[in-house]
């Protein structure tokens, strides 16, 4: 079976935000007397922005003690903080590796996907000057459920016009590998800890075309996707 699609998160494997992420959701629970380190923001990787306030809540005892709107006038207000922290970036904020990567996988006539929770997608494409290389982008306003649940792989293999088995997906996030694993995709885990990606590398500048060609190939046998 030929590899028709490549699909790929965006914080973490086209750049990295989490320290904006994470700077922001700090100020965020500081105001309302929660104090959250980066180890803590780590886990928040691949969740989206209301289900991250629900953990934080809960991890300063406070999970009931928010009103519905107070809960989203919370992550507003934390998202502007992040939007503000998002025009410093640029084309030399892409990950190692990524700009190189993407002409290649455009000269080999696969196609490229982006599926991220995060509702800034398409404004961080355009700061790295990177949207043109995308084929279709999912995000959290074309879906119901956020990782670890496949629905926004399955919907940017659905935008590109090819079903899972022939499309690959590459994650930082363990909640996104579950994702990808569960869509019926081939999984890239960028990260020594994603031991459930089917193929495991600890950085992005050890992401070639030619090695995950190659992957496809040892991977996907002659099969017809139906």
């Amino acid at each position: 079976m030929m590899l028709k699609a490549i699909i790929f998160d965006l914080d973490g494997v086209i750049t990295d935000t989490a320290h904006l992420h994470f700077l922001a959701w700090r100020a965020v629970a500081a105001k309302i007397g929660i104090t959250i380190d980066e180890g803590f923001n780590a886990g928040l990787k691949g969740i989206s922005r209301m289900d991250s306030l629900k953990r934080i809540l809960r991890h300063g005892g406070l999970e009931n003690a928010f009103s519905q709107e107070e809960c989203r006038r919370l992550a507003l207000e934390k998202n502007e903080l992040y939007v503000q922290s998002l025009r410093g970036l640029n084309s030399h904020s892409l990950l190692p590796g990524i700009a190189q990567l993407l002409a290649d996988i455009r000269a080999a006539n696969v196609r490229i996907g982006l599926a991220s929770v995060s509702l800034n997608a398409p404004a961080i494409l355009a700061s790295l000057g990177i949207t043109h290389a995308f084929d279709f982008c999912a995000d959290a306003s074309l879906i119901q459920h956020s990782k670890p649940h496949p629905e926004i792989f399955l919907t940017a293999c659905r935008g590109l016009g090819f079903c899972p088995e022939q499309a690959m997906g590459i994650e930082d996030a363990q909640a996104g590998v579950e994702a990808i694993n569960a869509a019926g995709m081939l999984s890239v885990g960028i990260g020594d800890d994603l031991t459930d990606a089917d193929l495991q590398l600890s950085s992005t500048d050890e992401l070639t075309w030619q090695r995950l060609s190659d992957f496809w190939d040892a991977k996907r046998g002659p099969h017809v996707c139906l």
